[in-house]
């Protein structure tokens, strides 16, 4: 168990991409019935259109009509681009079908550039992305809601059904100015290709910009994605993720070398300050219920609570 002053450790997995495109539902479903028996907190499904992955909508509602327990993610779901409005109705039919178990995160923009034309924007993307974050959280919230902006107008609007406990929105980033408008805006932070001390520094800003706001984001959320080589594998793959987005980072700082080398990432992280992670397979998965079973042998007594 990793001991955090922090709050609890929480591990999840986020699926990348399929094997095979043509058994692409089954292997989904071989997945989501190896979860029920496994350690994994949550499921967390990636915004990338242009890979073979499950788009997060629609697989966060798949998977939690298939599950009782298990907790779905949306990370990080591009937000400049989405409508607010009808995204808060979808967040709030999910939240209220499957109480605390919807973890939404939002980013920016696409990580693939050539997703980035599927998600146009009336105006700077980080002004569209402030003010739809403010739309979206209000929606959720409120009985009522009039708001006149700069891209979005709403007079007397409400989604209806709300959920009882309001949705908790995560926000990624890794620039300063990101993990500042986490710090304003947000309930939580998850991190992407950050090294353990990076991260530690990360929430300090965040703390900070909290603060200056007037506000305050909950002790044990903040987080971050931690990627897997699986043991015995090629690590071409691995350091070639890592050297993509951090050539400047030893990529044993990113890419978790094996299950004791994803364990001893999550240590360090949680010694400055993290407390939830999502562990990402390097690449497609063979046999989920052999990945799932070391999962859970590897990982699951790091988790605590």
């Amino acid at each position: 168990m990793v001991d955090s002053p922090h709050g609890t450790v929480r591990i999840g997995l986020g699926l990348v991409r399929a094997r095979h495109l043509p058994t692409f539902a089954d292997e989904f479903e071989e997945l989501i019935h190896a979860l029920d028996a496994s350690a994994v907190d949550s499921l967390w499904l990636a915004d990338i259109a242009s890979k073979s992955v499950v788009d997060p909508m629609v697989g966060s509602t798949w998977t939690a009509a298939r599950t009782r327990t298990l907790k779905v993610g949306t990370g990080v779901t591009v937000l400049p681009g989405r409508n607010p409005m009808l995204l808060a109705s979808e967040l709030a039919s999910l939240a209220v079908l499957a109480p605390r178990r919807i973890l939404p995160v939002f980013g920016l923009q696409a990580a693939q550039p050539c997703d980035r034309q599927l998600h146009p924007v009336p105006g700077r993307r980080g002004a569209v992305f402030e003010e739809s974050l403010v739309v979206l959280r209000r929606l959720l919230t409120e009985d009522s809601v009039t708001h006149h902006g700069e891209f979005f107008t709403l007079d007397d609007a409400a989604v209806l059904p709300r959920p009882a406990a309001p949705l908790d929105l995560w926000l990624g980033g890794r620039a300063d100015a990101g993990l500042r408008r986490a710090g304003r805006l947000a309930d939580g932070w998850l991190a992407s290709f950050l090294t353990p001390a990076e991260t530690a520094r990360a929430r300090g800003i965040i703390e900070t910009a909290a603060r200056d706001a007037g506000r305050t984001i909950d002790d044990d959320h903040y987080g971050t994605n931690l990627w897997v080589a699986p043991p015995g594998a090629d690590p071409g793959p691995a350091r070639a993720l890592a050297g993509a987005q951090r050539p400047d980072a030893d990529w044993r700082d990113i890419v978790g070398d094996g299950w004791d080398g994803v364990a001893e990432l999550v240590r360090r992280h949680a010694d400055g300050g993290l407390t939830k992670f999502v562990v990402r397979p390097t690449g497609p998965v063979a046999d989920w219920p052999g990945f799932l079973d070391r999962f859970t042998t590897e990982l699951g007594p790091l988790q605590s609570g």
